[in-house]
């Protein structure tokens, strides 16, 4: 029987690079890994809605980087970098709330990134579509608008939208599965890239997958 892997991880160190980037003293892995899932968490719910796309962190023995990838970061930044100061801050109190003994030695550096293109990014259209669908949208329709968007793009060649739960508000939960273009799962070489997202509804989430297929990543020739 074949079993469904993560698209993500299922193309690490091949054309994918890990999330979090760091090597950990001896005794300290537990630490950094229990800090990065609570600052993944807090920054996922204080940035809802501002079409962050994801959060990746790197660290070395003096320096801890947070990089902060968006389609609006002019909104994180603020005026005149205020709200990036601010941003520093409340993570900073965060750690020390939560007991994280790794700020001591170590300094606290955020950059936020901007990407171009948020219709090609799964992340964001994953969130575009629970917005549709949390302002009562009628989900066909959110979900063709989305796929004629996402196709719109020239590096997109395939898209797949996935809902499942009370879509319309119906008693009984069901899935919707929408999909234009190709999305090949298995070729590694395939840059596929792979969100998942909650509409909160008054009756109950509705979850969302989203898959971006954008052509095949080759060794560049030299």
């Amino acid at each position: 029987m074949s079993h469904t892997v993560h698209p993500y991880s299922h193309r690490l160190g091949i054309i994918r690079d890990w999330k979090s980037r760091w090597f950990a003293p001896r005794g300290k892995y537990q630490e950094y890994l229990k800090s990065d899932v609570l600052v993944r968490e807090y920054l996922s719910e204080k940035f809802r809605g501002m079409y962050v796309a994801d959060v990746q962190i790197e660290r070395n023995e003096k320096a801890i980087r947070i990089i902060i990838r968006t389609s609006r970061p002019g909104i994180i930044i603020g005026r005149q970098g205020e709200g990036a100061a601010k941003l520093r801050a409340e993570i900073l109190s965060f750690m020390q709330k939560h007991g994280s003994k790794l700020l001591k030695n170590q300094e606290l550096k955020i950059d936020i990134e901007e990407i171009r293109s948020p219709e090609s990014n799964a992340a964001i259209v994953a969130y575009m579509i629970a917005e549709g669908l949390e302002k009562r949208l009628p989900f066909r329709r959110v979900m063709k608008q989305m796929i004629e968007k996402v196709m719109a793009n020239r590096d997109v060649k395939g898209v797949r939208i996935f809902l499942g739960g009370r879509l319309g508000g119906a008693e009984m939960a069901r899935v919707e599965d929408m999909k234009k273009g190709q999305i090949p799962l298995q070729t590694f070489r395939a840059d596929i890239d792979f969100a998942r997202e909650k509409a909160h509804m008054t009756y109950g989430d509705i979850g969302i997958k989203v898959w971006i297929y954008k052509g095949e990543v080759f060794n560049k020739k030299a």
